[in-house]
């Protein structure tokens, strides 16, 4: 490292003493590694604390190929036995080409701003024994705790990730370390985000073609290539959810607006009365994964997992039937979500009447993509299906199977499941198809579609769901 009054130096005060944090309107950023265990938290003998849970859009409760380790569909943030979080503490001017040198530390946490080909500045960390850090990314080193890779979603009509289908795109456009979460360890446990997070050598390294720059203190901040959006909630999430508006994080936890494209070096328009904490209900994207953030108190709304099954027993119970076929429909266990079953619920999208499966009602000249397509093998109706007749008001639409949201954390409530996304067909309260149908959340480089939690399908028709209309037992 360069120190003050070596002759490699570029000004003549090279090393400054950092204030407690690079946003100055917050407190000090905390970071740390290490993979999330139950050894790393509080003492046995202790509640656990929980700073809340991160969950994974697109999946309906679990991975495709099942949650294993750091890499899942949703992860609970716990406080730490040992603090590991860190604040910046001392700044460097160096010549770039000592860069290596002075990053060959690997004990001493740091991020570097390379601003010429000549010219960098180093800003050195130190251990902060008030927070914890948890970083994510799709890297599978050891310092990343939540292991995340590219959520698929369908633009279509299709089910997209639905069941748990996520997949992982070609190519990822996700940063292996995409950014990190500092917990304060006292209450009120406050978690801020920051872009990007420090790699296998404790460093993160913004290059000469990074969007960065120096603060009017002096400082350093920077963007990483694909940048980390947030959104908070407007409202409570709970009892009044609407959307807030997208902004981008930068690596210090300032506030910008978005740039033109996802990728632009050009930064946004510094938002300074609005900051990086997360809210219950903060959506964070990372480029390929949008992540939900869930409080403690916020998850006491929501149904568990046994609260769940409970619904679905309880709508078995009630018999609906099919209105032409008249036999009982019953709603799959939670566990069997990748086939369809014989019993299984259908909708016509357009109308909300519930049917059993059928051949008929076929309208070939509006014959489009269907939910049946990215279905498993082993389902009981056909691969493929366009638009459909409803027998009942003779309404053409999309005709697809019912699913019920099994991922509980996406729920605004535990209300009974009335409602269904359009077109993918999943099931969950009234109130959280109107809260998720008036997020619009991001796609690709510019782009804003409201989705699907559960699967990712791009919502469609005027409210992007429909009240479900059953028939009940004739006897």
């Amino acid at each position: 490292m360069v120190l003050e009054g070596s002759s490699e130096a570029l000004c003549p005060s090279p090393s400054l003493e950092l204030r407690p944090s690079c946003n100055k309107s917050q407190p000090s950023p905390t970071l740390g590694s290490g993979s999330q265990s139950h050894n790393a938290l509080c003492p046995e003998d202790k509640e656990p604390i929980k700073y809340g849970e991160l969950i994974v859009l697109g999946h309906n409760g679990s991975l495709a190929s099942g949650d294993k380790g750091r890499r899942r569909s949703r992860l609970a943030l716990y406080k730490r036995l040992k603090a590991n979080g860190v604040k910046p503490d001392v700044i460097h001017n160096v010549s770039t080409p000592l860069v290596s040198k002075a990053l060959s530390n690997k004990s001493q946490h740091s991020i570097s701003f390379t601003l010429s080909r000549s010219h960098s500045v180093i800003v050195e960390y130190t251990h902060d024994p008030n927070t914890d850090m948890f970083q994510i990314g799709r890297s599978t080193e050891s310092m990343i705790d939540f292991v995340v890779t590219d959520t698929t979603s369908s633009g279509g009509g299709g089910q997209g990730g639905a069941n748990g289908e996520g997949g992982q795109s070609a190519q990822s456009t996700i940063s292996r370390y995409a950014c990190r979460i500092m917990c304060e360890r006292s209450a009120p446990y406050t978690a801020r985000i920051y872009a990007a997070g420090f790699d296998s050598s404790k460093n993160i390294f913004l290059g000469e073609r990074a969007a960065k720059w120096r603060t009017s203190d002096g400082l350093m901040d920077g963007l990483t290539t694909n940048g980390v959006l947030v959104m908070h909630p407007a409202g409570e999430y709970v009892s009044e959810p609407a959307p807030g508006v997208w902004r981008e994080i930068s690596v210090c936890g300032n506030v910008f607006a978005l740039r033109e494209t996802r990728s632009a070096q050009q930064r946004g328009k510094l938002v300074d009365n609005e900051s990086n904490m997360l809210q219950d209900g903060s959506l964070i994207d990372l480029c390929g994964a949008t992540l939900l953030w869930r409080t403690p108190s916020g998850l006491r709304h929501t149904p568990t997992l046994k609260q769940l099954e409970s619904l679905r027993q309880e709508l078995n119970a009630a018999r609906p039937q099919c209105p032409v076929g008249f036999n009982t429909l019953a709603f799959p266990s939670l566990a069997q979500r990748a086939t369809i079953d014989k019993k299984q619920p259908w909708v016509y999208m357009n109308c909300g009447h519930v049917h059993g499966y059928h051949n008929w009602g076929f309208r070939k000249e509006k014959v489009g993509s269907s939910a049946l397509a990215l279905i498993g093998a082993g389902g009981t109706a056909p691969a493929t299906t366009g638009h459909r007749e409803c027998p009942m008001c003779r309404g053409v639409g999309p005709y697809v199977p019912l699913w019920l949201g099994c991922e509980g954390g996406l729920y605004l409530d535990a209300g009974p499941p009335t409602h269904a996304f359009c077109p993918c067909g999943h099931v969950c309260s009234e109130k959280t198809v109107q809260g998720w149908s008036q997020i619009p959340l991001p796609h690709g480089t510019h782009a804003f579609h409201a989705a699907c939690p559960f699967c990712g399908t791009w919502l469609t028709g005027e409210q992007g769901h429909i009240k479900l209309i059953f028939q009940g037992p004739v006897d």
